[in-house]
């Protein structure tokens, strides 16, 4: 059995590593009196993994932390269990049970959902250019890869856009062909206007993954 524990990250920890929450997960995991499985070897880790890392600054509605159990738990104890364990900052949401069988969450997930505020010079210019961004059939950005920094078209990672309150939403592909950032996106937004891209705040809301029927869907739904 496996329990997918969804929670989130507040600003006040927007700034600790992905590393660091590896660390201070696996610790919390062993405070909880759970029955966690545990690698073999001489220095033995609970086994876990998280859906998709969070980038360095932004903050998060919908992280999903996947772990494996030794034995057979309730939902409500796991949640419970969990809830003790982290602080207020790493607030638990919600945990699903699933078979030891099924995909691992980070094979599953292939969307993301952000609200990305804007704020200072720039910010308007930003909003301005989504229409222009949407209607292009290619837009091409310098982007990091695995085999070096190259030009690629960015427009098909982009699912949806669309502007909202103090920035903009956007539904982005997260899989390991396509994949699109938000702050990327935004850079992208302001060169197409001329402009300075504003100071940014990146909030994820949502992981996705397809379910039977190809319907992008959260992952605590499929």
């Amino acid at each position: 059995m496996r329990m997918l524990v969804r929670f989130g990250k507040r600003p006040r920890l927007r700034f600790i590593s992905h590393l660091d929450l590896q660390r201070f997960m696996q610790m919390a995991l062993n405070r909880t009196g759970l029955p966690i499985a545990y690698s073999q070897g001489f220095n033995p880790h609970p086994l876990m993994s998280f859906a998709s890392a969070l980038a360095l600054g932004w903050t998060s509605d919908y992280e999903v932390l996947d772990v494996r159990l030794s034995a057979p738990m309730g939902r409500r104890r796991c949640e419970e269990a969990m809830r003790s364990a982290l602080p207020e900052d790493l607030p638990v949401y919600g945990v699903r049970l699933v078979d030891d069988r099924d995909p691992a969450a980070m094979a599953v997930v292939c969307a993301s959902d952000y609200h990305v505020a804007l704020s200072g010079e720039g910010a308007e210019a930003v909003l301005d250019a989504i229409p222009g961004f949407l209607a292009a059939e290619q837009v091409f950005a310098m982007k990091k890869t695995k085999s070096g920094e190259r030009e690629v078209d960015i427009r098909p990672g982009a699912l949806s856009l669309v502007p909202s309150g103090d920035g903009f939403d956007a539904r982005l592909a997260l899989t390991e062909k396509l994949s699109l950032k938000a702050d990327l996106l935004a850079r992208v937004l302001a060169e197409r206007a001329g402009a300075d891209c504003p100071e940014l705040r990146v909030h994820r809301t949502a992981l996705l993954g397809r379910d039977e029927a190809g319907e992008l869907k959260p992952l605590m739904e499929l």
